[in-house]
């Protein structure tokens, strides 16, 4: 097998940059939320691409000055675009619909405020700010334009009155009833939160939030358990989380990033386990996430009756999984186990070309099921569409493994830094 070197990652990334190159529109900067024609625009891919062009920038992809016209596009469309609780309005209280359309910017359907979303978002918008810090008029605009954006942002009052924050809101039913509790994606929610100069966190809400974490032996790693990969990855494409430490972290002698990297080994040791017997897992076949799928349906495979799933949060090892893997997820990992990460993307490459697509690997596949329409040689199913909110950090994700260059934009970020030292963290960088 050949090894996946420097040469692969660069290829990787850059192939994975290229939709945030072809899937955006230049006229208000909104990014597609998937490659599928008339897609609206997602907000967390919006966010993921302002963190990405510094890098295609860097790396030779996209001129500064390209990337500086669409960010600032982007940013003067929000901070223009209607605020309220009309029904059609793009945000309110400075948070933004998940899903935006992509010509007038305008609620999605019925999509709720997204607090995470808006996370993402925010947090590009600080990555860019910190990347163009040059005299220029233009760059100087965008670094106002970031601060007033999340100056704006009232994460308080989406506590709706209580420590910990709601998933979001609907100008239809109010506060969603779900809040951001135990251990997820949303430690770059609360660090932001707890950073705003305007309208913060109440101190008591990362302590609130940590108090339902579940810390578990599996397979003999002992970690701060959390079932998807993404879990272990969102917050921390942003977040430089080695060798500082909140509460919790000291209390079990570990940071965030060592959490991460046994989570990755878990995921692989389920694979080898593979309990339920599907096609393909192993060593080098591994990566459960929040995926696309092959639908909500049931096959009878081999005398044995498998349920399968469409888009869903698939985790290790208590579930819900139906055969379906996302080699983005892998390679999002990168940073906290190059060791076997790099082997089973090159697996992925060699052995199974059906997850090749247009832009780097394909959403997710499943070898498990039985797919008629697939293809002549293509063995199961593979999503049809690419996801920003997957091709993102696979560029991000990658950047940080080979030059630390957005965790560094970060660390010089004060609202970062404030917000991390409110949440408890010390030692490291800190």
């Amino acid at each position: 097998m050949v090894e996946f070197g420097d040469k692969q990652v660069d290829a990787l990334q850059q192939h994975s940059f290229q939709y945030f190159l072809h899937q955006t529109n230049l006229a208000n900067g909104l990014v597609a939320d998937k490659s599928q024609p008339g897609s609206p625009a997602s907000i967390a891919a919006m966010g993921f691409a302002l963190a990405a062009y510094p890098v295609g920038v860097e790396r030779g992809w996209m001129t500064r000055a390209d990337a500086l016209a669409r960010s600032l596009a982007m940013m003067r469309f929000l901070w223009a675009s209607p605020q309220g609780t009309a029904p059609s309005a793009t945000g309110h209280k400075g948070f933004y619909y998940h899903f935006l359309d992509m010509n007038t910017g305008q609620r999605a359907g019925s999509c709720e405020l997204s607090t995470i979303d808006t996370t993402f978002l925010i947090a590009g918008m600080l990555a860019a700010a910190a990347y163009f810090d040059q005299d220029d008029e233009s760059e100087q605009a965008l670094r106002t334009l970031a601060d007033a954006l999340y100056r704006r942002v009232d994460w308080a009052w989406a506590c709706d009155g209580a420590a910990t924050v709601t998933h979001g809101w609907t100008p239809e039913a109010g506060f969603l009833p779900h809040r951001w509790r135990g251990y997820d994606e949303a430690t770059l929610l609360y660090v932001l939160g707890l950073g705003s100069p305007t309208h913060p966190l109440p101190a008591e809400s990362y302590a609130a939030w940590a108090s339902t974490y579940e810390w578990k032996n599996i397979y003999g790693y002992e970690l701060l358990y959390g079932g998807p990969l993404f879990i272990h990855q969102y917050s921390h494409i942003w977040l430089d989380m080695r060798g500082i430490q909140d509460a919790f972290a000291r209390d079990k002698d570990i940071d965030y990033c060592e959490n991460s990297r046994r989570a990755t080994y878990v995921q692989r040791e389920y694979a080898i386990r593979n309990p339920l017997g599907f096609a393909g897992y192993g060593e080098n076949f591994w990566g459960l996430t929040a995926s696309d799928g092959p639908g909500w349906t049931t096959r009878r495979i081999d005398g044995i009756e498998r349920s399968f799933f469409d888009y869903v949060a698939r985790g290790v090892p208590y579930g819900p999984d139906d055969g379906t893997v996302a080699p983005w997820a892998v390679a999002a990992s990168l940073p906290f186990a190059p060791e076997i990460v790099l082997p089973t993307l090159q697996h992925f490459l060699d052995v199974y070309p059906q997850t090749i697509g247009e832009y780097c690997f394909k959403c997710s596949f499943n070898l498990s099921f039985p797919d008629k329409a697939a293809s002549d040689g293509q063995v199961g199913w593979a999503s049809s569409y690419h996801f920003g909110i997957n091709l993102g950090p696979v560029v991000l994700m990658c950047e940080n493994h080979r030059s630390d260059m957005l965790w560094r934009l970060m660390r010089g970020c004060p609202y970062i830094v404030e917000g991390l030292r409110r949440a408890g963290f010390r030692n490291g960088w800190l």
